[in-house]
Parts: structure tokens; C-alpha cells; sequence
């Protein structure tokens, strides 16, 4: 009789250990799928690779020196309060670099110092030119290799101009003038088509004085005297060596962060009236010759009311002053690309950069 009751209590022993088994399992089971639980947590280090990409910049590569003018990385932050890329000319980041920066004049023209072919997919050449199509020499074989343009056209992807800033106070003084009309020319390159502004020029000093400075006249400007020169004359000379859609230089800024009205000769008024007000500025295609135009810039010197009208958008915006020192003279262009490159990640293409630039 023990025997039986023992075996039978043994029984149930293990029948109730494998029901509390099986309500274990299936408890288990059903906590681990339940939609009711929150999300499993990623691992640790796919959080930690997330954050830093998204704390790291993309990296500008500036493939040249843009005519070996060198400058402090940190000036685009000084300047331009620009700090969207890490910008460097460190050629062995190559491979992880988000853009390379291509300076068009520095280009071989068999394009052997171009960086390694092919491209990788993920990273885009940046075509960096700010010469008009007139002084541009081609390359062979670079049309289709860019993602992005850098230059002074308004289509351009990264645009490069000096543009009037809106104000909301009139604090404008005009400064003492003591000379009728200046021109600072440094330039005589005929190759260049300065063979216009010189013509243009020759003509115009028969029939009025021009105050000249600049190397080619061997009338040095120091860097400090350059916008007080121009604030003490009434007229600037703004010539352009070429005439070419939107190629209008810091030869126009100049006069305007001063406080002197530009005379200028370039591409068409409606053009320049796409970047600044169409009664800040005296256009030499206005006036059928250099003579009458003399005239009228006389006839102006006597009449301050008539002269102080080219100063009314002076109300309304403002013009800041150009870089001019040498080694900055492409900081502007290349802190541009380091915002650009900040600000787009998108996928870009230019199916030929020729077809666009000499249209």
C-alpha cells in the first residue's frame, strides 16, 4: 500500500512541475512578442556611430590653391561667419571627402592633375572658375565631370557675388570729395580684353580729367588707401575687361561701399539692374560717345541735387566694403562653396559645364 501512494504522490509531483513549466514557457514566449512591450534598444555602438555622423561637417577638399594665394582656413568663420564644412587641402582625405574643390586655371591641359578617376559616387567636383567665357581657355575632355558650379553667374549652383544688404535706418554721409574722376586699373593684359576699357578710356580723358593709380600708371595704392581713395572722388571708373552675362567684379562694389557713384562699362544696364538699383549707377551705353558722356559728369558736378539722387538707395540697403589684400582675393568664392556644401547634401549633376558657361 506505501508503495502505491508513494508512486502516486510521485506522479503528481511531476505532473504539476510540467504544468508549471509549460505556463513558464508560454508566459516567456508571450512577454518577449507582446506589442504591447516598448522597442528594443539598438546596440550601443550604432547609437554612438549615429551621433557622429550627424555631429561631423562635411569635408570640403580645396584640390588647388587658387594661384597660390594662401589664407587661414579659420577666415572663412572671421569674415563670412561660415563654419558648415571642415575645409582642408589635406590631399590624402581624398577618399572621404564629401566635395573637392577644382580651381579651372589651375587645371593641366592634358587634365593630368585632376584627382583620381573615377569619382566616387557619393562625393561631388566642384567647378571653381570666376573669369568671364572672353578670358576663359578651355579644357579638353572636363566637360561632364562636375557635380556643382562656383561662380559669379546668378545660375550658377554656388553664386559668388558682393551683394547690397537691407537697412533700416539712413545713416549715410557722403564723404568730402576732392577729385572729379578716379580709375585704380593694375591690369594691361591685352589677352585679357582690356583693349575696351583702355580704347573707352583714351577717348573719355580728351574731354575730362581722370585721376589714375594702379601699377600700370606707377601709382601705387597701399591696401589702407584703396576705399578713402575712391571716397574722395565723385565719379569711379568701373570698367570690366570683357562683356559678359553677370561678369560684373568688385570694380562695382568698390564705388558703392564708398560713397561714390560707378560709372560703368560692361554688360548691358538691364544686367547690372539685376544686382543693384538702376539710379545708383551712370552706364557708358546711356550716351552715344565718350564726349557727351564728359558732358554730362560736368554738367553733374555742378548740380549737388542732381548728383546726391544717385545716392537715394542709400535709404534702403547697404553696400559692404570687399575684400582686397591678395591672399584673399578668393576667400569670398571658397567659404561660399564651404557654406554650399554645409547647407546641400542632395545629388547634383552638370551634364556638360561648357554648354552652360559659353552657351
Amino acid at each position: 500500500m506505501l508503495n502505491t501512494a508513494t508512486s502516486g504522490i510521485s506522479s503528481n509531483i511531476v505532473y504539476v512541475l510540467l504544468i508549471i513549466g509549460g505556463f513558464i514557457t508560454l508566459f516567456s514566449m508571450y512577454y518577449k512578442t507582446s506589442p504591447m512591450l516598448p522597442c528594443q534598444r539598438q546596440p550601443s555602438y550604432s547609437v554612438k556611430n549615429t551621433a557622429y555622423s550627424m555631429a561631423n561637417k562635411p569635408i570640403l577638399l580645396l584640390w588647388f590653391w587658387p594661384e597660390n594665394d594662401r589664407f587661414d582656413f579659420k577666415d572663412c568663420k572671421t569674415f563670412f561667419n561660415i563654419d558648415g564644412c571642415n575645409l582642408t587641402d589635406n590631399r590624402t582625405l581624398y577618399s572621404e571627402a564629401d566635395a573637392v574643390l577644382i580651381f579651372h586655371r589651375a587645371i593641366n591641359h592634358n587634365a593630368s592633375n585632376l584627382p583620381p578617376s573615377p569619382r566616387p559616387s557619393f562625393q561631388k567636383w566642384i567647378w571653381f572658375h570666376v573669369e568671364s567665357p572672353t578670358n576663359t581657355q578651355k579644357v579638353p575632355g572636363i566637360e561632364n565631370l562636375f557635380n556643382e558650379t562656383l561662380n559669379y553667374r546668378q545660375d550658377a549652383d554656388i553664386p559668388v557675388h558682393w551683394k547690397l544688404s537691407k537697412k533700416t535706418r539712413d545713416d549715410f554721409a557722403l564723404p568730402k570729395k576732392e577729385r572729379m574722376i578716379c580709375w585704380i586699373v593694375s591690369n594691361n593684359d591685352s589677352h585679357t580684353g582690356t583693349k575696351m576699357m583702355y580704347s573707352y578710356y583714351r577717348e573719355l580723358v580728351k574731354h575730362i580729367k581722370v585721376d589714375v593709380f594702379g601699377k600700370v600708371f606707377g601709382s601705387f595704392l597701399k591696401y589702407k588707401d584703396y576705399f578713402s581713395t575712391i571716397a574722395s572722388c565723385k565719379f569711379y571708373l568701373s570698367f570690366e575687361n570683357s562683356v559678359d552675362k553677370d561678369y560684373i567684379t568688385e570694380k562695382l562694389n568698390g564705388p558703392l561701399a564708398a560713397g561714390t557713384v560707378p560709372v560703368v562699362l560692361g554688360p548691358s544696364r538691364q544686367n547690372y539692374e539685376s544686382f543693384i538699383p538702376g539710379d545708383s549707377f551712370i552706364h557708358v551705353n546711356d550716351f552715344p560717345e565718350a564726349k557727351a558722356l564728359a558732358d554730362f559728369l560736368l554738367q553733374l558736378d555742378k548740380n549737388d541735387e542732381a548728383y546726391m539722387r544717385y545716392f537715394n538707395w542709400r535709404q534702403y540697403y547697404s553696400a559692404r566694403p570687399h575684400l582686397i589684400k591678395q591672399n584673399r582675393k578668393f576667400l569670398q568664392a571658397i567659404c561660399y562653396a564651404c557654406d554650399h556644401v554645409g547647407r546641400h547634401r542632395e545629388y547634383r549633376v552638370v551634364p556638360d559645364i561648357y554648354k552652360w558657361y559659353f552657351g
